[in-house]
């Protein structure tokens, strides 16, 4: 369920030092906003932000993007970022859709998918994240040896991209529909809806995909 949203959030990010304003600028340059040469990885729809600034506090050696395209969700990542001193990442407030507007070819070493909103009817299927039309985009930005990860607690939505993926021409390095009774938990970092459905006993769908 999405935050309601929350009055002045769009001049809050506007002016926030955490959110490049103009990315587009930035296309095939990012090495420059971070002021070196380390991989870059992003998630996309981040949410408040916890699974990728855990990773950037961890790997210190990667740089990261969040994007999120609701203001009132990217506000409250805002908040948490404000507390923290981690020069390697930043957020987008973008539509994942255009990320090849954003990001020039083989630029993105990874992208996370993380409890995207499965869209359940079929006349919806074009928005979820793991359809043809969004997998063309991730083979535009993403290096030659990248790889997208996805979790999701969806299992319908699982298994639609269990099917899509290798439609589309991808690989699958590995999936399971119980990551935390698998032999693929060990470095799993938590989401927050990750952290809420397994104390509910909820399984988490995972999958790692390849070119």
């Amino acid at each position: 369920m999405r935050l309601r949203h929350i009055k002045g959030a769009e001049d809050q990010i506007a002016q926030s030092p955490f959110v490049i304003q103009d990315p587009e600028r930035n296309r095939g340059s990012w090495d420059q906003v971070f002021g070196n040469h380390n991989p870059l990885e992003i998630e996309v729809g981040m949410g408040k932000g916890k699974f990728i600034m855990d990773l950037a506090a961890a790997n210190p050696e990667i740089n990261y993007l969040g994007i999120e395209r609701y203001s009132s969700v990217l506000l409250r990542a805002l908040q948490k970022r404000s507390e923290l001193e981690l020069p390697n990442i930043f957020f987008l407030r973008i539509d994942a859709k255009e990320m090849a507007d954003y990001f020039a070819k083989g630029e993105v070493s990874k992208i996370y998918l993380n409890f995207s909103d499965p869209w359940p009817k079929d006349r919806h299927a074009k928005r979820r994240l793991t359809s043809p039309g969004f997998l063309e985009v991730y083979d535009h930005i993403l290096a030659p040896d990248g790889v997208i990860e996805f979790k999701t607690d969806n299992r319908e939505l699982f298994e639609y991209s269990l099917e899509s993926i290798p439609a589309s021409g991808w690989k699958l390095q590995m999936s399971t529909f119980d990551l935390h009774h698998s032999q693929f938990l060990d470095g799993n970092v938590m989401t927050e809806y990750e952290t809420k459905f397994v104390s509910e006993g909820k399984p988490i769908c995972k999958l790692i995909a390849y070119r």
